[in-house]
C-alpha cells in the first residue's frame, strides 16, 4: 500500500521550485495557482529570498502549490492518482494539499483557502511575538512536563522522538536555556506559534472562508492531523482543517494509522524531506522517497507502480 504525504511550513528553501519550471506546463500551472492565491508564486518559488518565503502569508500558499505541482508531474491525470488507492496525509498546511489531492476541494479552492489561512495566521502572529522550536530526543513524558513548566504548547507531536514546542519568544528562549534532559532544542524558521491559542483569531477567518465552499467526500483515504483518523465526509474534513489552525498536529498518530493500514511505501511531495525523515525513524521497513526535484520522478513512478493496491 502506498502513502503520499505533503509537508508543512518550514520545509521551503529559496529557489526550490526553479528545477520544476523546466517541465512543460509547470509555469502555467504555478501562475494560475498564484492568481488564485493572490501571490506571484513563480517569483517566490525561484527568486525570493529566505526572509520573504518565511513570511507565513507567502510560505503557506507556496508550499501547497509546490505539492500540487509535484503531484501533477507524477500523476498528469488526477484519475491516475485515484487508481493507486493511496493513503493521503499532510502535515499542518500540507493537509490542505492532501485535501485537494483527495478531491475534497479543487486546486483553486484549496490554494485560495490556504491564502486566507496564511494571511490570518500572519496577522495573529503579529499580535504577540511568538515562535516554535523542535525538541529532539529526551524522555517523552519529561519533554511534555518541561514544556508545561515553561508555559509552552506541544504544537506538533511528530513521533520519532520529535515534539515541536510553541509559545512566546521568551518562553521558547527559556526552553533553549533549560531543555529537557538528553534533548536538543532547535528554533524553527516560522513566524508564529502555530497550532496554539495564539492562532485563535485566524480560526474565525478560516471558518468564514471555509463556509463558502461546498466540499466533496474524499476520493482516497485521507488522514486527519487531529487524531490520525481517516475522514470520509467533506464537511467534516473542512471543519477539521479550521480547528487545526489552533490545535496540535498529531503526525505521530497519522504515521501510526499508516502503519496499521499496512503502508509499504511512502512518497513525500515537494518541498520534500522532513516527513521522509520522520518515517524512516518511526515506520521501519517502509520504503520512502522524497520528491525534491524532477530528477526524482522516475524513481517515484517506479515506487508508485510497485506499491499501489487494487
Amino acid at each position: 500500500m502506498l502513502a503520499i504525504v505533503c509537508p508543512g511550513q518550514g520545509s521551503q528553501t529559496p529557489g526550490f521550485l526553479a528545477p520544476w519550471l523546466e517541465l512543460d506546463g509547470v509555469r502555467e500551472q504555478l501562475t494560475a495557482l498564484g492568481l488564485a492565491a493572490g501571490h506571484d508564486l513563480v517569483a517566490h518559488g525561484t527568486e525570493s529570498d529566505a526572509d520573504t518565503i518565511k513570511d507565513t502569508a507567502v510560505a503557506q500558499p507556496l508550499i501547497v502549490a509546490a505539492g500540487l505541482v509535484t503531484a501533477s508531474a507524477l500523476f498528469p491525470e488526477r484519475s491516475a492518482l485515484s487508481a493507486t488507492h493511496a493513503v493521503l496525509a499532510g502535515h499542518s498546511v500540507g493537509e490542505l494539499t492532501a485535501t485537494a489531492l483527495a478531491g475534497v476541494l479543487t486546486d483553486d479552492e484549496a490554494i485560495a483557502l490556504v491564502a486566507t489561512r496564511g494571511r490570518a495566521m500572519a496577522e495573529a502572529s503579529a499580535v504577540t511575538p511568538t515562535g516554535m522550536a523542535a525538541v529532539l530526543g529526551g524522555d517523552p513524558d519529561e519533554v511534555l512536563a518541561t514544556l508545561q513548566t515553561h508555559g509552552l504548547t506541544p504544537a506538533n507531536i511528530n513521533g520519532a522522538g520529535q515534539v515541536v514546542a510553541a509559545g512566546t519568544l521568551e518562553q521558547v528562549e527559556a526552553l533553549r536555556e533549560d531543555p529537557p534532559a538528553k534533548a536538543r532544542v532547535i528554533p524553527l524558521q516560522v513566524a508564529g506559534a502555530f497550532h496554539t491559542r495564539h492562532m485563535a483569531p485566524a480560526v474565525d477567518a478560516m471558518g468564514e472562508a471555509a463556509s463558502r465552499l461546498t466540499p466533496s467526500a474524499p476520493a482516497l483515504r485521507l488522514l486527519s492531523n487531529a487524531d490520525g483518523a481517516a475522514v470520509a465526509d467533506g464537511a467534516d474534513t473542512l471543519a477539521r482543517l479550521v480547528r487545526q489552525v489552533s490545535n496540535p498536529v498529531r503526525w505521530d498518530r497519522c504515521m501510526e494509522t499508516m502503519t496499521a493500514l499496512g503502508v509499504t511505501a511512502l512518497v513525500e511531495l515537494a518541498p520534500a524531506g522532513t516527513l521522509v525523515g520522520l518515517a524512516k525513524r518511526a515506520m521501519r521497513g517502509v520504503e520512502t522517497l522524497a520528491v525534491k526535484t524532477p530528477d526524482d520522478l522516475d524513481a517515484a513512478r517506479a515506487l508508485v507502480e510497485n506499491h499501489s493496491s487494487s
